[in-house]
């Protein structure tokens, strides 16, 4: 039997363990493990016997220090959602979650030219990183929205981040809102990563979020109601998932 895992805190909320169940694969299980800090993922790995593993928030970039190796596009992105145990138990970090975001953000603007865009992503965390990696392939713009914008000038002085307090002076407006942001997950399903206020005044014509449960967030019930293109982040969860299996050796 071979035994894969999400890590994270908190994981409750995830559906990966429900979809990877649903595949029926032999000779596999897939458990959540809600783990407040990663410094003892090595240890936790070679006692519970994993195989590999998915890694979600707040992990995604804390993990790394503490990996043998990364691939490349875990290295260009800066964060790492997925990790082989290779047979010499060495922990390689990949990151599934930009080419994921990028083949479903891909057919959510359908035939909206790239050059037609201006993206702004809520969050800078490790879904943000990937989200951007993804922006960057299709050659979309974007500003990174920060409630600490000076960290991320510190980390990423290429790309431009603004704080909330910013919004109401944007321009040119955004076409594209993403919110990688765990705001609006359940059981804090209420919450929202951007004031309903703020989303009138920037009434973008797409809004993503990377949340998929509950599903609407809070966030794509007020932008549709504003007349918005949405999408959650379930396809996105399906897809990153497959490319982990992959990586695994399931398919």
């Amino acid at each position: 039997m071979k035994h894969f895992a999400l890590i994270g805190y908190p994981v409750a909320h995830s559906y990966s363990k429900q979809w990877f169940d649903s595949q029926h694969f032999a000779d596999a299980d897939y458990r959540l493990f809600p783990l407040p800090s990663v410094a003892e993922v090595r240890q936790w790995a070679a006692e519970q016997a994993i195989d590999g593993f998915n890694v979600t928030a707040p992990h995604k970039q804390s993990i790394i220090p503490l990996l043998d190796d990364l691939a490349p596009e875990a290295r260009t992105i800066g964060a790492v959602n997925c990790v082989v145990v290779d047979s010499h138990h060495r922990l390689v970090g990949h990151n599934t979650d930009g080419p994921a975001f990028l083949q479903s953000l891909s057919s959510f603007l359908a035939k909206q030219p790239s050059s037609a865009h201006q993206a702004l992503i809520l969050g800078t965390g490790g879904a943000a990183r990937a989200v951007a990696w993804a922006l960057g392939q299709l050659q979309i713009p974007f500003r990174y929205v920060s409630r600490h914008p000076e960290k991320t000038k510190n980390t990423e002085p290429h790309i431009e981040t603004i704080g909330y307090d910013q919004l109401t002076h944007l321009h040119p407006l955004p076409t594209l809102l993403i919110n990688a942001t765990p705001l609006g997950t359940a059981p804090a399903a209420d919450s929202t990563a951007l004031s309903a206020l703020n989303l009138s005044l920037l009434h973008p014509l797409f809004v993503y979020d990377l949340v998929y449960n509950p599903s609407p967030s809070r966030l794509l019930r007020e932008a549709a109601a504003l007349g918005a293109t949405t999408k959650d982040g379930l396809e996105m969860l399906h897809l990153q998932a497959r490319l982990s299996w992959q990586l695994w050796g399931l398919e």
